[in-house]
């Protein structure tokens, strides 16, 4: 038996919520991003809480057979997506505290438990048409004209959300050219705006009265938070006579898919996007019977003989 200072020690030690404090500061020092450490966050409570419902509180209690119950648990609550997303987050916290040795021997049931499949099912993200009647309720107003270049240039970048909005009037050129410098992962990357977008985009700036750096500003010339964006997307969907509003990640994907159907390749779509391999591609992509038979009738090497 150990001494009752050392017993009280170690079993602290072992207590899950501290664990998971120390792996999140670990990530912290290792330099991840803000909204990755916040991934980890969200997605660990929704495992911690579920573990003190089991009156699991003790690194050594999580077991293969728990974590199998776990995920059964969430996949009656969560799509395949969100399932797949909390278990590796899941499995990064387990096999962090592994490697720290907490407990001599221990090893992380992910070892045996293997992370849920996912379905490749096509996401279409906002149709052209959808875009096309949003970009048709922007007058000639300053919102109009903010949002019409606004509604283009989200289209036309493919940018993540938080990397559109972050975006200064000096990480555009006149060409087009787009530094996005706040990405995930802290990899800068170019994106490019066509000529329609560049157009609408000098006609938003010249309408410009105040001194923000930021290229997309309120009204009141303040930087545009997320929720804004989000407001805007839903005022134009409701002038549309839309259904559902669109996400701002649901103009990401559209810029996916066009992109792929209008003939260019994946490897540059991956770098366009800002992803290393096309392995995270395939979370969300998947191209549809349509886009195979298209492609056939379009390569193939019987109609080239």
């Amino acid at each position: 038996m150990f001494p009752r200072t050392q017993a009280t020690f170690l079993q602290q030690n072992e207590y899950l919520p501290i664990l998971a404090e120390t792996f999140l500061t670990a990530r912290k020092a290792e330099g991840k991003t803000p909204a990755t450490v916040r991934y980890y966050r969200n997605h660990l409570a929704i495992f911690l809480a579920w573990c003190e419902a089991q009156a699991v509180t003790q690194i050594q209690d999580v077991t293969p057979d728990l974590l199998r119950r776990f995920l059964l648990a969430m996949a009656e609550t969560h799509n395949a997506g969100g399932v797949h997303g909390i278990y590796r987050a899941v499995r990064a916290f387990l096999r962090f505290v592994e490697a720290e040795e907490v407990i001599p021997g221990w090893t992380s049931p992910t070892r045996k438990v293997k992370a849920p499949k996912v379905t490749l099912e096509p996401i279409e993200g906002v149709s052209l048409d959808d875009i096309a009647a949003m970009l048709a309720t922007c007058d000639n107003s300053y919102p109009g004209v903010r949002d019409r270049a606004l509604l283009l240039a989200l289209l036309d970048t493919g940018a993540r959300v938080s990397e559109f909005l972050a975006l200064d009037l000096a990480d555009v050129d006149a060409l087009g050219v787009v530094l996005l410098k706040h990405t995930k992962g802290r990899r800068p990357r170019t994106a490019y705006l066509s000529q329609k977008t560049r157009r609408a985009l000098r006609a938003y700036l010249r309408m410009r009265r105040d001194t923000s750096p930021a290229l997309w500003t309120t009204k009141h010339g303040e930087r545009l938070t997320y929720d804004g964006l989000r407001g805007i997307l839903a005022r134009r969907a409701k002038q549309a006579g839309l259904n559902e509003t669109p996400s701002p990640h649901d103009f990401r994907r559209a810029f996916a898919l066009n992109y792929l159907r209008s003939g260019g390749d994946i490897f540059t779509l991956a770098r366009l996007l800002g992803h290393r391999g096309i392995d995270v591609l395939k979370r969300y992509l998947a191209q549809t019977d349509q886009d195979a038979q298209q492609a056939h009738a379009k390569f193939s090497p019987v109609d080239r003989l």
